[in-house]
């Protein structure tokens, strides 16, 4: 008999003698693991959050090939000055989000000059030098690069999909600009900035760019220069009216067009007092405020991934969360709240973490959390570049957090709903309602790499096929294998509700975390020798069975017959 006839007659013969016999789509057959019973209750009644239809934002950064972190120069030619922006794998990876919120920034922004023509002087690239601020000379962008760039984005951006938001259906792709905030300061032996900024260099590339027809969707203020600020600072009130000067640019120059673009600041890491008192001198004039996020510390840290399998520690972000959004909704204005850049470890992040399997769970996780604090984007760090992309900064081929942010854009809609976990503290559970469809869209992320965890789901309220119930619960079996390889049961005899739920589950090749492949329910994705990003392919599940969660595993599961009342 071979080996999956033999596993088959077992599990067939577990499931006749089991006392509550239950039809089971999908079962894990390989490795023992113990089991957690759990329950997961969503409140549909009203949301608790509502994000951007395009929510998922990546950043393309300026550092050089020289740009190193502990003896390691991860950086290779991402920077947007040298990126191959023709490569086939980079296009159809930005082309499948449909479009993807690229912010275009980073710490040497405020050290760049733009080659418009005005003042004369040559175009010269960033030079290593350890004796000036960020270790790098000034550095400048030719336009003959800013039109390439632009038709990048064109050639990627908006073809018809619904996932942008309506009110932006003109843009080919979500561009957000950040501009140099450094022009015409000086900087104090304290590293205080003084003085205005100057805004002459920065208006003639936006009217470059609006004279040339391209469609920049936000430009940003500055990068790292809030509260205590990385190398420099700005006080408040200075920035703030920075940012009215930024205002009054754009307004003028964007005078008559049916569409102007959002003015973001600061770019930097959050400081409460900062933060109030820049959004409160700027009312008319700041659209999106935005902070990073480097919670993990540097990424020579050889701690990380327990930092990141740490439930306590991953929950110590939600202050920097709440604390923005009480000052944003208690402001009386209609500024948002962004993620404008977060990269998890700092300095470039860590090899075969930041860019493993593992650092899905903090991504996610980091994506779920910022989303029920009415955070409308956020821009991973990077696309491409250092230890912490999207993609192989040298292969262009995509990271396991590509297809997670990827499976997030498709499946997670704007609204997000209260979710509650119960059982086990390992479980990272959140949900939404569904993604351009009816029902909602639930992602567990399971931190323990011993237990199974089988959960109840219980919605309320919630209506299931056109009756309205109070509670809605899905029955559950225990079983104690481990999930590394999926098979069908029989379905004959048992009874089958015509209602299923689709399940998206993520694990790693061979069960390493620290592995650069995924696999969707059991298979590899990769892309095909077109460089072709895969299909997303859900295992259906009938809708009465118990939700099982493997060990070190990520689940989206989107039930469109579970109906409530805020996702109508």
């Amino acid at each position: 008999m071979g080996s999956c006839q033999f596993q088959f007659l077992c599990l067939h013969l577990c499931l006749i003698c089991s006392a509550s016999l239950v039809s089971k789509s999908i079962v894990l057959v390989e490795g023992a693991a113990s089991s957690v019973e759990a329950s997961v209750v969503v409140d549909g009644k009203v949301g608790i959050g509502r994000t951007h239809g395009d929510f998922i934002c990546a950043t393309l950064d300026w550092w050089p090939p020289e740009k190193c972190d502990y003896g390691t120069c991860s950086w290779g030619h991402a920077s947007f000055l040298n990126l191959d922006i023709y490569n086939n794998v980079l296009i159809n990876a930005v082309k499948a989000f449909s479009p993807l919120k690229i912010r275009l920034g980073g710490t040497l922004q405020d050290k760049v000059i733009y080659d418009v023509g005005e003042p004369k002087q040559q175009c010269l690239p960033f030079k290593r030098n350890a004796s000036e601020l960020f270790g790098f000379t000034e550095g400048c962008l030719p336009m003959w690069r800013w039109d390439q760039l632009n038709q990048f984005f064109q050639k990627t951006g908006y073809h018809g999909s619904p996932f942008i938001d309506v009110d932006f259906l003109q843009h080919l792709a979500v561009v957000i600009f950040g501009l140099n905030a450094l022009n015409g300061r000086t900087i104090n032996p304290d590293g205080s900035a003084l003085g205005p900024w100057d805004s002459s260099n920065a208006a003639n590339l936006i009217r470059y760019s609006v004279n040339k027809g391209y469609n920049i969707y936000a430009w940003e203020l500055g990068n790292e220069l809030s509260g205590s600020g990385v190398g420099t600072r700005v006080t408040a009130d200075q920035y703030a009216a920075d940012v009215k000067e930024l205002h009054s640019v754009v307004e003028e120059i964007y005078i008559g067009s049916k569409v102007k673009p959002l003015i973001i600041a600061p770019g930097g890491f959050f400081d409460g007092n900062w933060f109030r008192q820049l959004i409160q001198e700027t009312p008319n004039s700041l659209d999106v405020v935005t902070h990073h996020i480097y919670n993990l510390g540097p990424g020579v840290d050889t701690h990380l991934i327990d930092k990141i399998l740490d439930p306590n520690y991953l929950d110590g972000e939600a202050n920097t969360f709440k604390n923005l959004e009480d000052i944003v909704r208690s402001s009386g204005t209609a500024v948002t709240a962004w993620v404008g850049e977060a990269g998890g470890a700092y300095n470039s992040g860590r090899n075969q973490v930041t860019n493993a399997f593992v650092f899905s769970f903090w991504y996610l996780d980091q994506l779920g959390m910022s989303s029920t604090y009415d955070t409308k984007a956020y821009c991973r760090q990077t696309l491409i570049g250092g230890n912490y992309g999207l993609l192989n900064t040298t292969t262009y081929l995509p990271n396991p957090d590509y297809y997670s942010a990827l499976l997030w854009h498709r499946l997670m809609g704007r609204t997000v709903l209260r979710t509650n976990f119960t059982g086990t503290n390992k479980i990272r559970a959140y949900s939404h309602c569904a993604k351009h469809s009816e029902g909602i869209t639930l992602l567990l992320i399971n931190l323990d790499g011993n237990n199974t965890v089988q959960a109840h789901i219980v919605a309320e309220p919630a209506a299931s096929n056109g009756t309205w119930s109070p509670k809605l619960r899905f029955r559950h079996h225990r079983h104690r294998h481990h999930r590394t390889r999926f098979a069908r049961l029989p379905r004959a005899s048992l009874p089958l509700s015509p209602a299923t739920r689709e399940e998206y589950h993520l694990t790693a090749k061979d069960g390493d975390i620290q592995s650069q492949t995924i696999l969707l329910n059991g298979k590899v994705l990769a892309v095909n020798s077109l460089g072709e990003i895969p299909p997303f392919e859900p295992i259906n599940v009938n809708y009465s069975e118990p939700l099982t969660v493997a060990p070190y595993s990520i689940v989206f599961v989107h039930i469109p017959s579970l109906i409530v009342p805020a996702c109508k």
